[in-house]
Order: C-alpha cells, then structure tokens, then sequence
C-alpha cells in the first residue's frame, strides 16, 4: 500500500482541511475489475500510479534508480487534486535528485483509457500514458536541470491481485484496492547529470485506491517491494538449463502506531511462474531492522538495512541501501514540510537453502524525531 500516510497528510496540507476526506465516491467491488480500474476513478478521496525501479545502462551496465508516481485525490467531492513525485537515484555518484508539484485541478478527472496524466512544473511537463502494463513516462525535473526519463514497460510477468481479489484489508484503518504489476521490462533513456543513458530494466508498478483513511499523524508506513533472481532447478535439484532464471516478487507492508503501539502487517509473495500466489500475514514473516541512519537534512531516523525472512517459502533475506541518503523534503503551504524516505536497495539471502539475490524498492515515512 504504496505512501498512504504520506498522501495522506499531503492532502489535508494542501487543501487547508481539518476534516476527515469523503469516501462518498470510492468505489468498492468483490473483485478488481481490469482494465477500467486502471482509470481515474472520478472523485475519488485518494488513488495513484506508482512506479519504482532499478534500470542499467546498456552500455556500461552502471545501475540508477526511479520513483515517478501520478497521486489524485478530492476531499469534499467537489474540487480534485493532483500530486506528482519524481526521483532519480544515482549510487554510482552517490546523488539523490527528486521534484513534485501539488496543485488543485481547474476541473474533475473524467474516467479515460487509455491512461492520459500530466502536469507541468515551469516549463517542463509531466506525462503518463497507457494501461495494464503498457506505459510510457516522461518528465525533466524543473527542479533539477540535467535529470529526466523517457520510459516504456511491457508486462514480464501478469498482473497480481493483492489478497486474491485486488482489495487489500488493513485492519480496521482501511480497505483500498490494489493491484500491481510487480515485474515490467522497461527500455528508454533517463538524463542524469546531463548525462543522456539508454537503458532498460525493471519498474514495479502499484495502482491503488479508496485510500483516505489514514489521518492520524502518528501512523507511519513502511512498504517493501522485492525483485529476486534465483536459479531455476529441477524436480531433482539440479539446474534447469532451459531456463537459468526464476524471477519472484515479494511485497510487505507494515503500518504503526506511535502513539498506540499497534501495527498492520501484510504482504504477497508471487512465484516465478506466476502460478504460485501467497497472501502473507502479520505471522508469515519477520522483518528484523539490523542499522540506522539518520538524516542530515531532517536530523529523522531511519531504519537502514533489514533482515526479511519467510519461513513457509524459506527465504532469509538481508536488505541494504544502495546509498543511504534518499530521503524526500516536500515542502507545502504555510511552511508544512513532509519528510519520507524512498529508495532503492539490493537482496542478498537464501532460498531453501540456496543462494538468491535481487533488487528492492522500500518507502519508509512517519518516522518521528
């Protein structure tokens, strides 16, 4: 459940409003329905489009990373809005470079397919066109000059119905529908530094909506996405030489309370064949924080390197940073500053014993001084 509580303070900031948002005009079915959830939902209290991602250089295999998510919200049912995050991670330098822009909507978003998103920062403009895995994305950053993406995914793998139905239960905080496309093939250029790199990947793609239930400002979040390659074996154990390479996804969430101590926990491990889907409880997993970091910016801790194991798939996995410092400031109206930290990361561990590694993509906010 992709930056819930950081949207969700973003809304009340930018709308001026102390009020609880309406979910008047969410939309809750049995099941998830493809491809018109992939549209605007119109007066929705809360949704968004959400990538993230490790991409290489095709020709000197140097590895970036990418944030580029599309938010809409309406509060009362009247007046939409519409916010845009963009980041570019890149270790080699160890530079972190990101921009937004919040800004209310001259009219409703009307339901349209395929997707047509943009805004426009200065003189630079935003865009995400397509649906159900097929996207393309550009932006230049105002912000930061010399720092862009021109982008387009295909599905790798199908698309995956959190909690077997696309709606994804939260206790008793929320009940938002979600999907994603955890593994898309994705070839364009990105701008870094000024810098014009081909390149091509994979991003993880989250859609989600009805999600205006977090306004406790104690809540915090904290969201785990997971790429891994592992080696294909056979039925006896040896390696599968038709197919050296078995892509699996994982996706764990945990929601807190500061002030109460009570937590959400969740998640989904997706097989490489796709056949294979496990909804994980707050019981199936452990995540174990083995080091800080604290923000020079924000003088914020933050956890900054993890241990995930799943017994009932076997997997003990160690999570680190690819650089520690990836952490967003938005600053609002009326002097409101937002801080969370997104960024990627690499997996190294087991699987049944074996040795697996792969990429990661983790958002932590709420953290608290």
């Amino acid at each position: 459940m992709k930056n819930y509580l950081l949207a969700t303070f973003l809304l009340f900031a930018a709308a001026g409003c102390a009020l609880k948002p309406t979910n008047k005009f969410d939309v809750f079915t049995e099941r998830a329905q493809l491809p018109q959830e992939e549209a605007v939902h119109k007066q929705n209290s809360l949704e968004w489009w959400y990538f993230t991602g490790h991409l290489r250089d095709k020709k000197t295999g140097e590895q970036f990373g990418v944030e580029y998510v599309f938010f809409h919200f309406n509060l009362n049912g009247k007046r939409d809005w519409q916010m845009v995050n963009f980041a570019l991670t890149d270790p080699q330098a160890q530079q972190f470079r990101y921009d937004y822009k919040v800004e209310r909507l001259p009219q409703l978003l009307e339901p349209q397919l395929p997707l047509s998103l943009k805004t426009k920062k200065k003189d630079q403009i935003w865009t995400l066109g397509g649906q159900t895995g097929t996207y393309v994305l550009q932006g230049r950053m105002a912000a930061h000059p010399g720092y862009a993406i021109n982008l387009r995914t295909t599905p790798h793998k199908g698309l995956l119905l959190h909690s077997g139905t696309g709606y994804e239960n939260y206790g008793d905080v929320a009940k938002a529908g979600y999907y994603s496309y955890p593994r898309m093939s994705t070839k364009g250029t990105i701008e870094v530094d000024g810098k014009v790199r081909e390149v091509q990947g994979y991003l993880w793609y989250d859609r989600q909506w009805n999600c205006n239930s977090v306004t406790n400002k104690g809540i915090g979040w904290d969201w785990f996405s997971l790429q891994l390659d592992e080696p294909t074996l056979t039925e006896s154990g040896q390696p599968d030489t038709k197919e050296a390479v078995g892509h699996h996804e994982i996706m764990t969430y945990q929601l807190f309370d500061r002030n109460s101590d009570r937590s959400v926990s969740g998640g989904t491990y997706y097989s490489a064949s796709g056949g294979i889907v496990v909804d994980l409880k707050a019981q199936d997993f452990q995540l174990e924080v083995l080091d800080y970091w604290t923000s020079p910016h924000s003088k914020l801790r933050y956890p900054s390197k993890w241990r995930l194991r799943i017994p009932s798939q076997e997997y003990d996995l160690i999570l680190t940073p690819l650089m520690a410092d990836q952490e967003l400031t938005l600053k609002l109206f009326a002097g409101i500053k937002m801080h969370y930290w997104e960024g990627m990361c690499k997996v190294e561990g087991t699987h049944h014993g074996r040795p697996v590694s792969g990429n990661s993509y983790i958002e932590l906010t709420n953290r608290g001084k």
